[in-house]
């Protein structure tokens, strides 16, 4: 579960801030990386990384799903984990670099103005 959840936070990290980092001159992401190893354009690297996404979240359902050696509160904090940093990349724009209107009314709503239980 863990390992699926470093794939949904790395490669929605990269595809969210692939042109920004770009820009900024900055290391190779994996877009980068597997156009270059299959010779795809941009988006058809994208597409392919945003099914691996999906993949590697079925993953974690399936984990969630069966029993396991581990505390079902662990997993809940790795499943909470990869949430958040689904919505902070959602839309494929980094979030938490250009922290704007969007994000901060998301914040606001669930720490700030959290609905009742």
């Amino acid at each position: 579960m863990v390992k699926a959840s470093a794939v949904v936070v790395r490669l929605m990290d990269d595809i969210a801030g692939h042109k920004f980092e770009q820009e900024r001159g900055r290391v190779a992401s994996s877009v980068e990386c597997f156009m270059e190893q299959y010779r795809v354009t941009e988006e058809e690297a994208k597409e392919e990384l945003r099914k691996q996404v999906v993949d590697a979240w079925k993953d974690i359902k399936e984990e969630l799903r069966c029993p396991t050696i581990f505390p079902m509160p662990l997993l809940e904090r790795i499943l909470n984990f990869t949430r958040f940093n689904h919505v902070l990349y959602n839309d494929e724009k980094d979030h938490y670099s250009h922290a704007g209107t969007k994000f901060k009314n998301f914040v606001t709503s669930v720490l700030v103005n959290p609905l009742p239980m």
